[in-house]
């Protein structure tokens, strides 16, 4: 990616309050992602860096100082790349993820981490410290094609291995479905991949808002004609059966081979050894309000 741009900024706390229901803090040691994901979420923070670049090319460094009291986090759920990828390429010269984990080392924190990235097999033995760290990739296809054309990120494959690997070394690991494209993603195929190597299996649909909406629209144009009337229906329509159809799937998927069907809960509860639980986060309501937004309108 030549035409990255990097620059290193100095910010004055690197852990925030968060609204994220999954967490107390968010902790993001990098702004931006150079993975490009053309469904990023996360391409709304573009409009608080003062950055002209397309979202993907550019990419903050963060510095801060030194964590003081880190026990005060005793306890308390960190939720590290909430919207970027602790794990980037980047992490491999700048070793600012890996500085914070030692920051926080000893401290009690519980911490989650979510990537796309085998970069996080460097520090195993690191997040093995921490009391009920949990790791999450990102899995929403297992064609590498489909994954080459919507992103940057290292193969499914590498994600695949790296996720067995912390599971075997008793890390719990989930497998965050997401986001499910309509037609395209193999939800069952994933599920079945993955239910040996995963304590959790998030599940969530595609949301089609902001600025990412017409890149994926356009892709399903030029790529997948055959799927617009699918997606006017769901994005521009707002209509939920697809969504319906879909949740009866798996929930019969789920009975087939055993494995707990429930609707956002994502308890840590269970016993390490125990089956993963499928975890269904579809979000109709946001769907709804994408079409209305948009006056209903096809693309």
């Amino acid at each position: 990616m030549d035409s990255l741009l990097i620059r290193e900024i100095k910010v004055k706390n690197i852990i925030t309050k968060s609204n994220l229901p999954v967490c107390e803090y968010s902790v993001n040691p990098y702004v931006g992602c150079t993975h490009s994901c053309q469904y990023c979420y996360a391409s709304f923070m573009k409009r608080f860096t003062g950055h002209t670049e397309p979202w993907g090319e550019f990419l903050d460094v963060k510095t801060w100082p030194e964590i003081k009291n880190p026990e005060k986090y005793a306890g308390r759920e960190l939720f590290i790349g909430s919207v970027t990828d602790p794990y980037l390429p980047q992490e491999e010269t700048y070793g600012r993820t890996r500085a914070l984990l030692m920051q926080l080392r000893g401290s009690g924190a519980k911490i989650s981490i979510a990537t796309k990235s085998d970069l996080v097999l460097r520090d195993l033995d690191l997040i093995k410290s921490f009391p009920d760290a949990r790791v999450s990739w990102s899995v929403n296809t297992l064609d590498e094609g489909f994954k080459s054309d919507t992103d940057r990120a290292v193969s499914i494959d590498r994600r695949l291995a790296a996720m067995e690997t912390f599971y075997r070394a008793g890390v719990r690991t989930t497998c965050f479905v997401s986001p499910i494209f309509p037609g395209i993603t193999d939800t069952e195929a994933i599920i079945r991949r993955v239910k040996n190597q995963c304590n959790l299996i998030w599940l969530e649909n595609l949301n089609l808002r902001g600025s990412y909406k017409a890149a994926v629209m356009k892709y399903i144009v030029s790529s997948r004609p055959h799927l617009l009337p699918l997606y006017s229906e769901i994005y521009c329509d707002g209509k939920l059966s697809y969504w319906e159809e879909l949740n009866v799937k798996l929930e019969a998927c789920a009975a087939e081979i055993g494995l707990d069907y429930v609707t956002n809960d994502d308890s840590m509860k269970r016993p390490f050894s125990a089956p993963p639980v499928i975890v269904n986060y579809f979000y109709h309501e946001r769907i709804k309000k994408s079409a209305r937004k948009n006056g209903g309108n096809h693309v």
